[in-house]
Formats: structure tokens, sequence, C-alpha cells
């Protein structure tokens, strides 16, 4: 399986059977290009301008946008409800996390989540062999807040998103950059162009952040 960055919160996961793409943007709203970009699913964790842009990618053949178990081309994808905020949803909305189980690893994509993770939440994501969150904050969860969680679903792989760049735009610009986070996971950091790897890659020990260079 390989994961490429797409920036912001969008990757592409390429698995034997199919690819999903999630949460691709609007470039004019996140400062970077976004073209070019095929797959065969799109999932939509809520729909605001640099989450839900579907119609960018091409040879979709099946856009997800909201809680539910669905089975596409060999890839399971469970929705989970949550909320873009920390007051159930008055302040941003609602939001979808989802959990992608792709040539036997499972991956887990916490779009923009606003607040910490309930039991019942934790037990629907299940067990993670990798992990993409929101570390930002302003938007999402805090630092504090991204490492706790963390350490909630104990994936082998953590991979950050959703935030600020040298290309940015000044929509985006209150965002915090990721060392902040990186600093407090105090974890082995690795960075790639692109995350390629196998289940029987990972062993329950491994515990590293890695961070792909955006296509």
């Amino acid at each position: 399986m390989d994961i490429t960055y797409l920036g912001h919160s969008s990757f592409k996961i390429k698995g034997r059977s199919g690819s999903v793409v999630t949460d691709p943007f609007d470039p004019k709203m996140v400062g970077i290009k976004y073209a070019g970009v095929e797959g065969d699913i799109v999932t939509i964790s809520h729909h605001h301008d640099d989450h839900d842009k579907s119609e960018l990618v091409k040879n979709c053949g099946k856009v997800i946008d909201g809680p539910g178990e669905y089975e596409i081309n060999g890839i399971s994808i469970i929705g989970v409800p949550s909320y873009h905020d920390d007051k159930k949803g008055e302040e941003r909305g609602k939001n979808t996390i989802y959990v992608f189980e792709v040539d036997d690893l499972r991956i887990c994509h916490l779009g923009d989540l606003g607040h910490k993770l309930s039991d019942s939440q934790i037990e629907a994501i299940g067990d993670i062999d990798i992990l993409m969150i929101p570390v930002g904050g302003v938007y999402t969860v805090s630092t504090s807040t991204a490492v706790e969680i963390v350490q909630e679903i104990e994936p082998s792989i953590i991979i950050p998103m959703h935030f600020k760049d040298q290309s940015t735009s000044e929509g985006l610009s209150k965002l915090s950059p990721v060392e902040p986070f990186l600093k407090e996971m105090g974890l082995t950091v690795e960075k790639l162009p692109k995350l390629s790897v196998k289940k029987e890659e990972l062993v329950e020990e491994t515990e590293k952040v890695v961070l792909l260079e955006r296509k």
C-alpha cells in the first residue's frame, strides 16, 4: 500500500484493488495546486471548501460524505460521526472520521476533528496501523489534544496533516506549523516523499511519525 500526500488534509491511499482520495480541496482557498489527481473513491470529512472538492478528482466512481459502512473495490470504509468543534457542532458543524482497510492495513483519517474522542468513538475506530491527524490547531484539536488522541489510539505510524507551511494561503494563516506537534510527540520523525508499507513490516513496538512531502 502506498500513501501520497496531496496537501492540507488530502491523501491518496493506493492499494492492490483500488485507491481512495481524502478531502480534496479548493486550491485557491488552501494556496497550493490541486490538479491531475485520480482516485476510485473520494471521502469527504465535512463540507468546507478546503475539504470537499470531489469534482477535482478524476475517474472517481464513488463519493462518500458521511457516517456508515461501505465496501468498494475490495476496500472497507467505516465513517464514524464526530464534530468539527468541541460544542457538538454548534460552531463549525459535523465531521466524519474514516477508517479504511486496505491491503490488510487499517488507516484512520480524523478529518477536521475538533474535540477529544469519546470511549465509544475510540471503540468504533478500533485498532489502527496508520493515523492521519490534524495538528495545526485553531479549526481543529490543539497540539496537546492531538498528542492525547495519538496516545489513545496507539497507531504504529502517525502522519500529521492540516498544518501551516510556506505555501499556506492567507485565509489559513492562523494554523500552526507542524513543529510544535513533532516536539511534543518526542518520537522519531521520518521524512518521506511517499509512504510504502506492508502489514508484515509493522511490529507492535514500532511507533514513529512520518512527515510526508507534499506531491
